[in-house]
């Protein structure tokens, strides 16, 4: 008889050391990061995880880290799952990042300023997603992300347009779905207070 899935969390990883002089994808939890991710790995929501997993992203594998730490878990890694792929522009200051953030979801089939297509991400995260869940893991599952992937799969599980609408409002939340039934337990909630 297959493990029957309970839950399963999308986590973006929560506050890091923004560093311009190095690539976003290698930047690290802040040490405000750290304990919020320390919080929720306490918390009640995480007590029946058996499986982890997260980006190939150095703030996303920190996170993940803690997390399974805190159940004597080991961390999968899947490449799938990284962040929109924004090397085109490299760091942007934050008006001029939400700015182009914003035209990303409003035309997911262009490449704005050479990312990544938001259709191309949604598809990629989609992917790694069902190849996580194709494992059938007793017990919840975590996966440690990011919000622009988070909001675009979010979108495609619920089957609504890709929308910034349905982004998280900072880093550092988490949803939950039932696979066995399609259903959303619930939108994008805190980790821990911010």
């Amino acid at each position: 008889m297959e493990p029957a899935l309970s839950t399963v969390f999308f986590i973006t990883h929560p506050d890091v050391v923004v560093d311009p002089g190095r690539p976003v994808p290698r930047w690290h939890l802040s040490d405000k990061g750290i304990a919020r991710m320390r919080i929720f790995a306490d918390g009640p929501d995480a007590r029946a995880v058996r499986s982890v997993w997260a980006s190939d992203e150095t703030k996303a594998i920190e996170a993940a880290g803690i997390l399974a730490a805190a159940h004597g878990l080991p961390v999968g890694v899947h490449p799938g799952l990284h962040e929109n792929d924004r090397s085109a522009t490299g760091f942007l200051p934050p008006p001029e990042f939400e700015e182009v953030a914003n035209r990303f979801f409003e035309r997911p089939e262009e490449s704005v300023r050479g990312w990544e297509r938001a259709v191309d991400a949604q598809n990629r995260v989609r992917a790694a997603f069902d190849a996580i869940i194709a494992e059938k893991t007793a017990g919840d599952i975590a996966i440690v992300g990011h919000g622009g992937v988070g909001t675009l799969l979010l979108c495609h599980l619920t089957g609504v347009p890709i929308s910034r609408d349905h982004d998280q409002p900072f880093q550092g939340h988490y949803w939950a779905y039932a696979p066995e039934t399609a259903t959303l337990l619930h939108p994008w909630r805190p980790i821990a207070p911010r």
